[in-house]
C-alpha cells in the first residue's frame, strides 16, 4: 500500500506498520459524520481525511443517471435558463389548481414547450469537432509544452460554451412546439389550436413538415441526454410502421402498412404520440415531484434522514451496515432515483463503512442496492409508477399500497445480507459520533411531516398533484426552523430550477416514447407479440400453469435485456405495450403484471454489464467495477424473485395488498421465510447459528425458489427443506464444536490480525 500523499505537496506520511495497532485505534476514535456541503454559512470543521465526503456528491450523482451530465450554465445563459425553468415550475404549480381551459392536452404542448429548447441548451451534443494542431511548436512554459494535455472538446461544452448549432435547434424546438398552438394561418396549415385539432388524420404538408421536424428534435434531445440506444429503438419502430406492410402477410407482426404522413399524424397529432400518457405523466406528476425533491433536500430532509440512521444505530458490529441501507431507505422515500442515492449515501456512509473493515467491492454492493431501493420505496417511486397509475386508471395511493409489501422484502433481505456479512467477514464495531436519535427527531423529526402529509391527502381522494404541492409548501415553511437550510427566495428559486432541470431528460424521454406508444397502437404489434411470446411457452408444454411460469420467465429476461439498453421510464412503457398484454391474456391481473413489469424494469440499474447504481457506487468507494456489480446482485436477489410471485399464482396478489388479510398475511410471511433462506443461501451463514456449508446453501437456494410458488404444495415443500437448511447448519455447528474448531471462523480484513 502507497503512503498519503497531502494535498499541499509536503511529504508524504507513511502508513502505520502495525495493523492491530491501528484496528485498535480506530476503533476507540469515534466516527465523525462529514460536514452538510448543502448548509448555508455552516462552518467547516477539520474531520478525519479518511472521512472526507467527495467535493460534489451532486455532480457525482449526475454522472451515473439514466441521463448524461448536462452543461454548467452561467452568465446570461444561465439567468435566461433558469427563468424558463422556474416559469416552466410555476405554470405546473398553477396546472394543478387552476387548469388551462383549453384542456390537458393544450398544456402539454406549453409544457413541452418550455422543456425541449432548454434541453439543447443543457445537454452538449457530445460530438466533438477535429482539434487543429498549431502550426508552430508551443513556446516554454505553456501547458501543453510541459506535457500537459487540454481539456477534450466536450469538457469545454461542458462547462458552458454553446455552439451555433444549440442555439438553432432550441429555435427550431421552439417553433415546432409552438405550431400547433400559434393563431396564425399559414397557407392551409397554422390557424391556432382548434384548426389543427380538426385536421387531425388529414394533416397538410405544412403539419407533416412541423410533425416531422419535431421528432427528429425529440430523437435528437434522447441522444444527447440518454445515448444512443432509445433514438435506435424509436427509429425501429417507425421503421417497422412505414415497411411493415411490405413483411409477408403469414408473419404474426405483419400489418396494412402505413404511409409516412399517417405516422406523424398519429405522432403529432393524436392521443397516443408525443402528447400521449408518458409525457401527460412528466408534466402532471414527475415535475412536481421532483420540485418537491429538490425542496426538502435543501430544507436539510436528506442530511436529516442520514444521522438518523447513523444515531440508530452507534455501535454494534453491524452499525455502519445498518446505518447505509437505512439511510437509503429514508433517502429513497423523497428521491426516487437509484444512481443519485446510491451516491448520497454513499459520501457518508462509505468512510463509516471502511472503518468498519468492509471491503470496497462489498460496500459498494450494499450502496447500490440500498440506493436502487429509492425507485422502489413509497412515497416517491419512480416515474414509471405514475405511469402505472395513468394506464391503469387507478390512484397513486393505490400504486403506493401495491409497492408497500414488495418494498419490505426487498429491504429485510438487504438488512439479512448485512448480517450475514457482519459476521462473516469478521467486521469491526465502530462508535459513530452523531449525538442521540430521540434527540434529533425531537429537533428536526418536522421533516417527516411533509411525508406524512402526502399519504394522507392522497388517503382523503385528492389527486397526487395536490397532495405533493401541499407537501412542498409545507416542506418549504418548515425549513425556516433551520436556520442553516431555511429557503430563502434565492433558495427557493434554486429548488425549482432544479427540479425542472432533474425533469428534463425524462420529459425528452416521454415524448420520444409516443413514437413507440403510436406505432404499436396503429400496427396492432402489442397483442401479436405478445401471442408470440406466449406460442413460445406452449411449445415447451400445455399445461396452464407451466405456460404461465415459462412466460413469466421469459418475459423477465426481455425486460432485463432491455432494461440494460434504455432507461427505465422508456423500459417500462416498451415493456408495458409488448409484454403486458401477454401476462394479461394468460390471466394475470392488471395490478400484478404492471407491478411485474415496472420491478424488471427498475433492475436495470443494478443488472450488470450496465448496472448504473453499482458503477456510481463503484465510483464512491474506488471497488473494481465487476465484482462490485456482483455483489450488488447478490444484495438486490429478492427483487428479482419476488416479481414472478406476483404472476404465477393468483396467491401473489397478496404481496400487493389484494384479496384481504388473510391472503396478504400468509403471502408476506411465505414469502418473507423465502428471502430469509435465499439470504442465507447467497451468503453462507445462518443469523444466531452459524455458517451453511455447500450442501446447506443448494437446499436453502431450492426451498427459498420453491417458496415463491404460493400455493400449498410448493409452501410446505418449500418449508421442509427451509427446516433441513437449519439441521444442516446446526449440525456443522455441533460437529465443528465437538471437533475443537471454531464454530465460527473469522475471515481476515484489512487492517486486522488474526488473534
Amino acid at each position: 500500500m502507497s503512503p498519503v500523499r497531502p494535498s499541499d505537496g509536503s511529504a508524504p506520511t507513511p502508513l502505520p506498520t502495525d495493523p492491530q495497532d491501528s484496528a485498535s485505534k480506530l476503533d476507540n476514535v469515534p466516527v465523525s459524520l462529514p460536514p452538510d456541503d448543502g448548509a448555508v454559512d455552516e462552518p467547516r470543521r477539520a474531520d478525519d481525511a479518511s472521512l472526507a465526503a467527495p467535493p460534489d456528491t451532486r455532480e457525482l450523482a449526475a454522472q451515473f443517471e439514466d441521463e448524461k451530465p448536462g452543461r454548467v450554465l452561467s452568465g446570461p445563459v444561465g439567468l435566461l435558463f433558469t427563468g424558463v425553468t422556474v416559469a416552466v415550475a410555476l405554470l405546473a404549480l398553477w396546472q394543478v389548481f387552476f387548469p388551462l381551459p383549453q384542456g390537458s392536452k393544450y398544456y402539454l404542448i406549453i409544457f413541452l414547450t418550455g422543456i425541449l429548447p432548454m434541453v439543447f441548451l443543457a445537454y452538449p451534443s457530445g460530438v466533438r469537432p477535429p482539434r487543429r494542431r498549431p502550426a508552430t511548436a508551443p513556446a516554454a512554459g505553456d501547458p501543453v509544452a510541459d506535457g500537459a494535455t487540454a481539456p477534450p472538446a466536450a469538457d469545454d461544452a461542458r462547462r458552458g460554451g454553446l455552439t451555433l448549432v444549440d442555439w438553432l435547434l432550441a429555435l427550431a424546438a421552439l417553433v415546432s412546439c409552438l405550431y400547433p398552438v400559434l393563431p396564425v394561418t399559414l397557407g392551409a396549415g397554422g390557424g391556432g389550436y382548434d384548426a389543427f385539432l380538426d385536421r387531425q388524420g388529414l394533416l397538410v404538408p405544412l403539419d407533416v413538415a412541423m410533425g416531422t421536424v419535431l421528432m427528429l428534435l425529440l430523437l435528437e434531445a434522447c441522444r444527447r441526454t440518454t445515448g444512443w440506444i432509445l433514438p435506435a429503438v424509436c427509429l425501429l419502430f417507425l421503421a417497422y410502421g412505414y415497411y411493415g406492410g411490405l413483411l409477408p402477410q403469414s408473419w404474426a407482426v405483419a400489418h396494412a402498412g402505413l404511409d409516412f404522413g399517417q405516422l406523424i399524424d398519429a405522432f403529432y397529432n393524436s392521443d397516443s404520440g408525443f402528447y400521449g400518457t408518458p409525457l401527460d405523466v412528466a408534466a402532471s406528476y414527475i415535475v412536481l415531484f421532483t420540485i418537491y425533491g429538490a425542496v426538502l433536500d435543501l430544507s436539510g430532509a436528506g442530511r436529516f434522514f442520514v444521522e438518523l440512521s447513523a444515531a440508530a444505530f452507534r455501535r454494534s458490529r453491524t452499525a455502519a451496515g445498518r446505518t447505509a441501507v437505512a439511510s437509503g431507505f429514508l433517502l429513497g422515500t423523497v428521491s426516487g432515483s437509484g444512481a443519485a442515492t446510491t451516491v448520497s449515501i454513499g459520501a457518508v456512509t462509505w468512510p463509516i463503512l471502511r472503518r468498519a473493515g468492509y471491503p470496497a467491492e462489498r460496500a459498494g454492493g450494499m450502496l447500490a442496492a440500498a440506493g436502487v431501493g429509492a425507485i422502489l420505496s413509497p412515497p416517491t417511486l419512480g416515474a414509471a409508477a405514475f405511469i402505472i397509475a395513468e394506464y391503469l386508471g387507478v390512484s397513486y395511493l393505490q400504486v403506493l399500497g401495491w409497492a408497500t409489501v414488495p418494498t419490505i422484502l426487498y429491504y429485510l433481505g438487504i438488512l439479512l445480507s448485512v448480517e450475514i456479512d457482519a459476521r462473516r467477514s469478521g467486521v469491526r464495531a465502530v462508535v459513530i459520533d452523531s449525538g442521540s436519535a430521540w434527540r434529533l427527531l425531537a429537533r428536526f423529526g418536522y421533516h417527516f411531516l411533509s411525508l406524512i402529509v402526502i399519504i394522507v391527502v392522497l388517503a382523503t381522494g385528492a389527486s397526487a398533484t395536490r397532495a405533493v404541492v401541499i407537501a412542498t409548501v409545507l416542506a418549504a415553511a418548515l425549513s425556516f426552523l433551520d436556520r442553516r437550510h431555511r429557503l430563502t427566495p434565492a433558495r427557493l428559486v434554486e429548488a425549482l430550477r432544479g427540479g425542472v432541470r432533474g425533469v428534463l431528460a425524462v420529459s425528452a424521454v416521454c415524448a420520444a416514447a409516443g413514437i413507440i406508444t403510436a406505432t404499436t397502437t396503429k400496427t396492432g404489434l402489442g397483442p401479436q407479440a405478445a401471442a408470440l411470446l406466449v406460442s413460445g411457452a406452449q411449445a415447451v408444454s400445455s399445461e396452464p400453469a407451466v405456460v404461465l411460469a415459462l412466460t413469466a420467465l421469459l418475459a423477465a429476461v426481455a425486460l432485463s435485456l432491455l432494461g440494460l439498453a434504455v432507461p427505465v421510464t422508456a423500459s417500462f412503457v416498451i415493456g408495458w405495450v409488448i409484454i403486458g398484454p401477454a401476462l394479461l391474456n394468460l390471466g394475470v391481473a392488471a395490478p400484478a403484471a404492471a407491478m411485474f413489469v415496472f420491478y424488471f424494469a427498475v433492475l436495470s440499474e443494478v443488472s450488470p454489464p450496465t448496472a448504473l447504481a453499482a458503477v456510481a457506487a463503484a465510483a464512491v468507494t474506488g471497488g473494481r467495477l465487476v465484482p462490485t456489480m456482483w455483489q450488488t446482485l447478490r444484495y438486490a436477489l429478492p427483487a428479482y424473485l419476488i416479481p414472478i410471485a406476483f404472476v404465477i399464482t393468483p396467491t401473489g396478489l397478496g404481496l400487493l395488498g389484494i384479496g384481504g388479510a388473510e391472503r396478504i398475511l400468509v403471502a408476506g410471511m411465505v414469502s418473507a421465510l423465502g428471502v430469509t433462506v435465499l439470504a442465507v443461501a447467497a451468503g453462507g451463514w445462518l443469523p444466531g447459528v452459524g455458517p451453511a456449508g455447500v450442501p446447506e446453501r443448494i437446499v436453502g437456494a431450492v426451498a427459498g425458489l420453491v417458496l415463491l410458488w404460493l400455493e400449498p404444495v410448493p409452501v410446505t415443500i418449500g418449508a421442509v427443506l427451509a427446516a433441513l437448511t437449519v439441521a444442516g447448519v446446526l449440525v456443522r455447528r455441533g460437529s465443528a464444536g465437538r471437533a475443537g474448531g471454531p464454530s465460527v471462523p473469522k475471515q481476515l480484513v484489512p487492517g486486522e490480525e488474526r488473534e
